[in-house]
């Protein structure tokens, strides 16, 4: 039988952490599953919450008034969610919506920050993870925005 401690080993984001950070992890983390349509969490709502997706598919998603929410990025398993738990005022930017159904791992933001404050080795291999995700996602939104505007009309 798999342990919590050792699925969340197991998830790409946290591929080669020391196992001593994945047992002071594992004090916040909880299985959670969300149905296609249901929200992980939406804009301006508490960020309370850190997830790693094992399976399923999630949207993120931006709203304007008077269109349909813009999907700005589409994520699978092995890929994380959420940084806002990260930065006061701790508030979600946008919305994520399961598109599939899909298994994710959530951390408690309150105890993964408490945990960062007293062990700084732990925070530095977190925010060292988050910020290479959040470099490689605006790079892909800098791609995006090329392709659609980057060349202008014959």
């Amino acid at each position: 039988m798999e342990t919590l401690e050792r699925l969340l080993l197991g998830h790409a984001f946290l591929a080669g952490i020391d196992p001593a950070f994945g047992r002071l992890l594992v004090g916040c983390a909880r299985n959670l599953r969300f149905a296609p349509g249901a929200y992980l969490f939406r804009e301006g709502g508490p960020a309370d919450e850190f997830y790693l997706i094992r399976e399923g598919r999630v949207a993120l998603e931006l709203h304007a008034p008077a269109r349909p929410p813009i999907i700005i990025a589409s994520l699978g398993g092995g890929e994380m969610v959420g940084a806002s738990w990260l930065v006061p005022p701790y508030r979600w930017g946008f919305d994520a919506r399961a598109t599939a159904d899909t298994r994710a791992f959530g951390l408690d933001a309150d105890c993964l920050r408490g945990k960062c404050d007293t062990d700084h080795h732990l925070g530095y291999e977190m925010m060292r993870r988050l910020l290479l995700v959040m470099v490689r996602r605006m790079q892909a939104a800098r791609q995006q925005m090329l392709d659609l505007y980057g060349h202008p009309p014959a």
